[in-house]
């Protein structure tokens, strides 16, 4: 045979369609996505709680709502409520301005502070973002609290001029920030990127689980009922996601365990990742065979960022927002920092999971109806 018949074949054909559309498939669903880092930064939510009655908390809480790159920023809470909202992930950073904070600038007896709360438990990318805000205004806030500057204040707060000189003097690197961090990741790349690394390990394993299933479910047609097949199916699938989240979990612990009890929860959190990402990569599977890894691929790679270990939802462009609301992955990453590390809505995670991979499995079924015609079972295929 010759070279040129060989590229001919339909495995050296397969072979140059699919190296040529995994390339566009990788780089058409990585390069646009990461572009929203740190392009869509200001998307993230915040609060500025102002609890100070005085002019000099008035006016700092004025400049940073006019100042901060942020769109959303919410100053119509109490500081008890943002606190809520930021355990909840719902908001990304929470500058609260002390009640007694004007008192303490114009006393100069003591260091001002502006309180400024951070949830870890998140992308990597949000916490650091919101470290470099604060660093950058508490030094903005020092430079304005300047000798020049607090004296041309207090003097229009009708302070004497040489009063105003003594305590500008006094105030000077007075504003400091009292960085609060809740439900902290421990250090380690590994503890932040772990719930990623679970939820890509159940899904791709469900993803190659599907193929396989699917294919054994389509060779063993004539041997049992349609139906049959696809319970013997479902309760494969609900077996190995069992068994292999126990696996999967026991690698992870060895690197850096989390405790007993929160084992099993994340043994039976992931089992059901792995069964509603069974479901959801089933269905290109049933609809079109094994070709349906070529679409499954790609919803897998897009995943990497709708995953929300990335980034949030909130930075991500449309496409990713939108395929983030049916994404098992989405799901189980939000549940897993919230079941590691607290913080967040695991519950509400583990419902809207259950909702994907009930519908998921609802189309399967019509698939399988419609699609798949029944094959008469023989008496030999029976024996």
């Amino acid at each position: 045979m010759k070279f040129k018949n060989f590229l001919k074949t339909k495995g050296a054909r397969g072979a140059i369609f699919m190296g040529i559309f995994y390339q566009i498939a990788m780089l058409v669903s990585f390069m646009p996505g990461y572009t929203a880092i740190p392009n869509n930064i200001n998307q993230l939510p915040i609060a500025i709680i102002n609890d100070d009655a005085g002019k000099v908390g008035a006016s700092i809480a004025e400049q940073l709502e006019g100042n901060l790159p942020f769109e959303e920023i919410a100053t119509d809470l109490t500081n008890k409520q943002a606190l809520k909202q930021l355990d909840e992930n719902v908001l990304k950073l929470v500058i609260h301005i002390p009640e007694t904070f004007s008192e303490d600038v114009m006393n100069g007896e003591a260091s001002s502070s502006i309180d400024f709360t951070i949830n870890e438990a998140g992308p990597t990318v949000v916490t650091s973002t919101m470290d470099s805000v604060v660093s950058e205004i508490s030094t903005t806030l020092n430079k304005q609290f300047s000798e020049e500057y607090a004296t041309g204040v207090l003097m229009n707060l009708n302070v004497p001029e040489e009063q105003a000189a003594a305590m500008a003097t006094a105030m000077q690197n007075q504003v400091t920030e009292n960085v609060v961090k809740i439900n902290e990741i421990p250090l380690g790349m590994h503890n932040a990127m772990a719930p990623m690394f679970l939820t890509m390990a159940g899904y791709v394993g469900a993803m190659i689980g599907a193929m396989q299933l699917v294919g054994a479910f389509r060779a063993s047609r004539g041997k049992a009922s349609k139906t049959k097949l696809f319970i013997y199916m479902q309760l494969t699938a609900l077996l190995i996601g069992v068994v292999a989240t126990v696996v999967g979990l026991g690698i992870a612990y060895f690197v850096d365990g989390h405790g007993v009890k929160t084992f099993f929860t994340l043994w039976g959190h992931h089992a059901l990742n792995y069964y509603v990402s069974f479901q959801f990569t089933s269905i290109f599977m049933l609809l079109v065979g094994e070709a349906g890894m070529i679409l499954n691929i790609p919803f897998l790679l897009m995943q990497t960022i709708a995953n929300g270990a990335a980034m949030t939802r909130e930075m991500m462009y449309a496409p990713y927002q939108w395929l983030s609301h049916i994404s098992p992955m989405y799901y189980s990453v939000q549940a897993d920092f919230a079941i590691m590390y607290g913080g967040g809505d695991a519950l509400g995670s583990h419902l809207s999971l259950l909702l994907v991979g009930l519908v998921a499995l609802i189309i399967n079924i019509g698939i399988v109806s419609v699609f798949h015609k029944k094959v008469p079972v023989t008496t030999e295929s029976i024996a």
